[in-house]
């Protein structure tokens, strides 16, 4: 048996840690400055918005938490270091975007029965704020949102806030010029709904991963057909594909071979192949056509 490992997958997370930085720094600043002008305009929303601002911070906190417990080393209680704890935090980040869902929904309703005085050019001008920041921090996070989990969670939370402050910018407008304050609540409950459609695809490969499912991007049959086809491979079975991290895939195969004298050449070939598949943790296991028959009692 062999075991084969690459670790190529830890450049992209490194080169990551710099923009997450920054992105909470950004962060953290606007976090203050909407507090501050909600204090003194006695804004309720700001300070209800700038709370959830500093949940997305914490957000973005988890995410460098996660890029650190990746490169923890392999230990006598954990074989695969703490690689899996970037599926929990991809799911608790889910977590926390449907929270703030479900907040943006009850304020809306609330706004509905009971309208409120909104200050249009304070909020209009902190919501700008917001669309440069976290509109920016998005930007930074869309390549690396395609590759892994976490990514793509901070990249939906700060794609979401900068919708919520073009809402708000909208909302201010309309409702300076026209004062139907009925349309903040019914721009948020939009918006709500654009936050939910994006985030179940995060939270159903979210899930699967957790779970041990095949994850996103990688075809069974598809690796199938590239060990049966290898030269020498009479069969295959006892296929196991799971998510080592949000970045890294695993697979076991038992492989039956008809000559084992073939098999350096031919593992280290499958090997290849499948990282070019993205599988770069594969365990092949070789069985002659003798023992793979005698194991099935023939």
């Amino acid at each position: 048996m062999e075991h084969h490992h690459h670790h190529h997958h830890s450049a992209p997370a490194q080169s990551l840690s710099g923009i997450f930085i920054l992105s909470i720094i950004l962060n953290g600043l606007f976090v203050l400055i909407e507090a501050g002008i909600g204090l003194w305009q006695d804004s309720l929303s700001l300070l209800s918005d700038a709370g959830h601002n500093l949940s997305d911070v914490f957000s973005l906190v988890l995410v460098l938490v996660a890029f650190r417990l990746a490169k923890v080393k392999s230990n006598e209680h954990y074989t695969y270091g703490y690689r899996k704890s970037t599926v929990l935090i991809s799911l608790l980040n889910v977590v926390i975007l449907l929270v703030a869902v479900g907040a943006i929904v009850i304020e809306s309703i609330h706004k509905f029965s009971e309208p409120t005085d909104v200050n249009g050019v304070a909020v209009s001008w902190t919501a700008g704020i917001g669309i440069i920041i976290n509109g920016a921090t998005a930007l930074l996070l869309m390549r690396g949102q395609k590759n892994d989990l976490n990514v793509r969670g901070a990249f939906l939370h700060m794609a979401a806030d900068t919708l919520v402050s073009v809402g708000v910018v909208i909302s201010g407008i309309v409702i300076a010029y026209t004062g139907w304050t009925i349309i903040d609540p019914i721009v948020s409950l939009i918006i709500a709904g654009v936050i939910l459609i994006s985030t179940w695809e995060l939270l159903s490969d979210s899930l699967r991963l957790a779970v041990d499912g095949i994850p996103d991007g990688v075809d069974l049959k598809e690796v199938e057909q590239i060990l049966t086809e290898e030269e020498h491979v009479k069969e295959v079975h006892h296929i196991h594909v799971w998510a080592i991290s949000t970045t890294e895939t695993a697979l076991t195969a038992h492989v039956v071979i008809d000559d084992l004298n073939c098999w350096p050449e031919v593992s280290e070939h499958l090997k290849h192949e499948l990282e070019e598949h993205s599988i770069a943790h594969a365990t092949l296991e070789p069985e002659t056509e003798e023992c793979h028959c005698h194991n099935r009692e023939c």
